[in-house]
């Protein structure tokens, strides 16, 4: 049972009559609050039930981070009194459903459709968290209410804002694969045609036997390898966690993961994808040719960073076991942090690398670069020399990987994707993929 607004304001109005009144009229004031709380009473009882009421769902099951969704339920009664009052579809808060109430009358025997708009604000699974209705009674005084659970999930999606640079970065690949006019050399390619040696080609493409049977010199041309794999590794440890811009290191991470992702399988080949930290939170392996995109974002929408430590000697067995035969270009994206890398991944990359191609891609701070600059006042001198060391220490454990043969990428949020991308080109563009 609830009690409503101008029951509220009825019992008030009746304690001031007992205070005007005082003794001598206190059995008028009793019969009136008698009277109040049966009619209360009675308004309860007339009330609609709203346990009877009927709910269905339809409507978006997924939904891109930074757009919206529609849910809509319909309300059945199959009653033969009418049910007026409000109600409440009620998810959880990062959800962002509006309107959270609303005013409903739904007819005896009769349906009625509300709409519930989503706009959530982080990634993962938004689930509703039940339905719940006051139903009214006919003089407004008393109304029943019962909550229901109508199951509906949302799953936001990561938003992909690197979207925006994928045509640019086809059109250089496209000029790789030959569908322009650019063919390219490399060890490892495939050899596409013969023609005339022009100035600026490289001699050691130069074909001996076809330029001895002609009056000119010969050169071949080659283009990438198709159908390579890439096995693109998420870092899902405590190190993801931080923030960078406002945004969790996995996120950007994520964005930089889907465009490459998006850009090798237009190229032609096969895409995995692997989430770890001390075990595999996720994982995505492409079948044949296609495009496993939407796998891929669907896997990553409800991945959150985990506050453990990764385990470096798990994750290469992982990879190691993983089409154990067939050497492919390994894309592992966490922080170049020189103690963990030291301590948990140098150590082990022998293993690796003899293998596979193995790619580093970090997301570097602004802020650690704004703060090496700062000279203003001896707490900036201090925090300068940190942000230098920082610096330094990333330098050098970069240094370090490319020393060991493994391509390295680090840029800042706003360019990591594209520079993450322009490295897999350049990798096809040297004939190593």
């Amino acid at each position: 049972m609830a009690i409503t607004g101008r029951a509220v304001l009825a019992a008030f109005g009746a304690t001031l009559v007992v205070l005007v009144a005082g003794p001598v009229g206190s059995w008028l004031v009793t019969a009136v609050l008698g009277l109040l709380a049966a009619a209360v009473l009675a308004d309860v009882v007339l009330a609609p039930s709203p346990r009877r009421l009927r709910f269905e769902r339809s409507g978006d099951t997924s939904v891109r981070l930074g757009e919206t969704a529609e849910v809509a339920l319909v309300v059945a009664n199959p009653a033969r009194r009418a049910v007026r009052g409000v109600l409440r579809d009620a998810w959880a808060p990062s959800a962002g459903a509006a309107p959270q109430r609303r005013p409903v009358r739904v007819p005896g025997g009769g349906r009625v459709r509300v709409a519930t708009t989503l706009a959530p604000t982080r990634r993962g699974d938004q689930s509703a968290a039940g339905v719940t209705v006051r139903s009214v009674g006919p003089l407004g005084l008393g109304a029943r209410q019962c909550t229901h659970t109508v199951a509906w999930t949302v799953r936001a999606l990561p938003p992909f804002h690197s979207r925006r640079h994928l045509p640019g970065k086809l059109s250089r690949l496209r000029e790789l694969d030959g569908q322009h006019a650019a063919l390219v050399r490399g060890q490892g390619s495939e050899f596409d045609s013969l023609r005339e040696y022009v100035p600026g080609d490289d001699v050691r493409s130069i074909d001996w036997r076809a330029t001895a049977r002609r009056e000119s010199v010969v050169v071949r041309t080659w283009r990438p390898e198709r159908d390579r794999r890439i096995l693109i590794v998420l870092d899902t440890s405590r190190t993801s966690a931080g923030r960078v811009g406002g945004v969790p290191r996995l996120d950007h991470a994520m964005d930089a993961a889907l465009l490459l992702a998006a850009l090798a399988g237009r190229g032609g080949d096969r895409v995995d994808l692997l989430a770890f930290d001390r075990r595999v939170r996720a994982q995505v392996r492409s079948h044949g040719r296609g495009s496993r995109i939407p796998q891929i974002v669907e896997a990553m929408a409800p991945l959150e960073a985990e506050l453990v430590e990764s385990d470096p000697a798990g994750l290469v067995s992982t990879i190691l076991g993983r089409h154990s035969r067939t050497r492919q270009l390994v894309v592992l994206l966490t922080d170049l942090n020189a103690a963990s890398l030291e301590e948990g991944l140098l150590p082990r990359l022998p293993a690796l690398t003899s293998r596979h191609l193995l790619m580093v891609a970090a997301v570097g701070d602004p802020r650690v670069t704004a703060m090496a600059a700062e000279r203003g006042s001896t707490r900036s001198v201090y925090e300068a020399a940190a942000a230098e060391r920082t610096l330094e220490e990333r330098s050098r454990i970069t240094a370090e990987l490319r020393r060991r043969g493994v391509e390295v990428v680090d840029a800042d949020p706003d360019n990591i994707a594209p520079a993450l991308a322009d490295a897999y080109i350049g990798l096809k563009a040297r004939g190593r993929l």
